[in-house]
């Protein structure tokens, strides 16, 4: 009986220099990080808890369907009443 090996395929892969990583793998890898950054934020953020547990809410949803034109309210509107539910 007669085991033959692969000794000079295990040698060549451990002797392979590790290439740099290329502007784009570097520039992919600075976004994944900012996004894992940013994800992590949000999730420790009640006011962002908040507004998730709200618009996944079924009711919420059918709400929102139901929505016609009387409801719509203008930009400076929404924009002074946002200022006043963040204080």
């Amino acid at each position: 009986m007669h085991i033959t090996t692969n000794w000079n395929a295990a040698a060549t892969a451990n002797t392979t220099p590790a290439r740099a990583p290329t502007l784009e793998s570097t520039r992919i890898r600075s976004d994944v990080d900012a996004a894992r950054n940013t994800a992590l934020s949000a999730l420790n953020n009640d006011r962002f808890r908040v507004m998730l547990e709200q618009i996944t809410d079924p009711g919420a949803s059918g709400a929102l369907a139901t929505m016609n034109s009387e409801n719509v309210v203008d930009l400076s509107t929404a924009l002074s009443r946002y200022a006043e539910n963040s204080k």
